[in-house]
């Protein structure tokens, strides 16, 4: 699906540049005046601009959006919900079908909707086409609350759905009295034993308990999310772990989790640090600004992690098209499989990390005071 998509760009890129070259042609035969040099110069410069570039193809594919690309023309449209000024609007994804100087229009409810880089915006009243400023952000429309269900919505409902099916399954049968774990109650068994004996119970200590229905659902819903965005057509392909929006929600989570379950040591030691108190006035706001970097650093490592395995693997297949040989393919695309494969392993390696460091945080909140 990414070769197709990759083709596609680039033969459109070849064709404009074939174009162009016609065009500088017959100017040159049209016109006898000695301007040669100048011609090859426009000549040259004309081949630099049909250098392709991969970054647009690389960032749709790791962006949100509102529906799945499977192959070719062949999509899955996703709901359109929409908050405006007169009320609920809805419509699928497909609906946006005509073009208008480049950008898809639909109307509904009485109002004209734009499809900009995944953004929806509502068009001005009377208005016919998006117009946009020197930044290229609209000038003649508004931004409605979005409640779509985009690419990323959908998968994180399909992950909830599995981790539901999934853990359903393996306690009916625990509560029918099976002592000895069977068929996928065997799979689950180590890795709950994994995360409540290797994550939670060394980093929490004795409280350990009340926090392993949060830790349990962080390892198992980012593991699953990073495998389902690992697939490359329907219904995977979703880049979940490396939206931002995603990894602050979890972030603020462990924030949250943290602090509320504070004791009185944990906030004596932010507040009164163990240090002379000339040094207070340093030691206490550095305390205060660690409890943000603390699941600031959370979320900056999980997004970053895994939209650098997304855009590696693109980077990859596209040096095919960058050098315009299939001779290059001998060498991006074992690199490339051998980075998916790696993949397999970021993904459980950084459910890992993101919740055995909230285990260590919440530990370091609710640990008893020693002194």
């Amino acid at each position: 699906m990414l070769l197709l998509g990759f083709s596609s760009n680039l033969q459109a890129q070849d064709e404009n540049g074939h174009n162009h070259d016609e065009h500088a042609t017959e100017e040159a035969h049209m016109d006898d005046s000695p301007l040669s040099d100048h011609a090859e110069g426009i000549e040259e410069a004309q081949a630099e601009d049909e250098a392709y570039d991969p970054t647009p193809v690389v960032m749709h594919h790791i962006k949100d959006s509102h529906g799945f690309h499977v192959v070719g023309d062949l999509s899955v449209s996703l709901p359109v919900i929409l908050w405006t000024d007169n009320g609920l609007v809805t419509f699928m994804s497909s609906a946006f079908h005509h073009d208008v100087e480049g950008h898809h229009i639909v109307e509904a409810s009485g109002m004209r909707f734009v499809n900009v880089h995944e953004d929806i915006y509502q068009l001005n009243d009377g208005a016919e086409a998006v117009e946009f400023d020197a930044d290229h952000h609209p000038v003649n429309a508004s931004k409605p609350l979005d409640f779509s269900i985009t690419k990323n919505v959908f998968t994180l409902l399909l992950a909830s759905l599995i981790l539901c099916l999934i853990f359903m399954t393996v306690a009916s049968k625990y509560k029918k009295g099976h002592s000895v774990p069977k068929g996928l109650a065997s799979f689950m068994e180590p890795l709950v034993v994994f995360v409540r004996d290797d994550i939670a119970e060394p980093n929490i200590g004795k409280k350990y308990e009340r926090y392993m229905p949060l830790l349990l659902t962080m390892f198992f819903l980012i593991w699953i999310l990073n495998l389902i965005g690992l697939v490359p057509f329907f219904p995977g392909s979703a880049n979940m772990s490396g939206n931002i929006a995603f990894t602050m929600s979890l972030a603020v989570i462990t924030l949250l989790v943290t602090n509320f379950s504070g004791n009185k040591g944990y906030w004596k030691h932010i507040l009164l640090p163990p240090v002379p108190k000339a040094l207070w006035i340093i030691m206490i706001p550095v305390e205060i600004i660690g409890i943000l970097t603390k699941p600031f650093a959370l979320m900056i490592r999980l997004f970053a992690n895994i939209t650098a395995g997304h855009i590696i693997v693109l980077s990859l297949i596209s040096l095919i098209f960058i050098f315009k040989t299939p001779a290059m393919g001998a060498v991006s695309v074992p690199f490339a499989l051998f980075i998916s494969v790696l993949e397999l392993l970021v993904a459980a390696l950084q459910a890992y990390i993101f919740t055995m460091l909230t285990a260590l945080f919440i530990g370091t909140a609710v640990a008893e005071d020693h002194h």
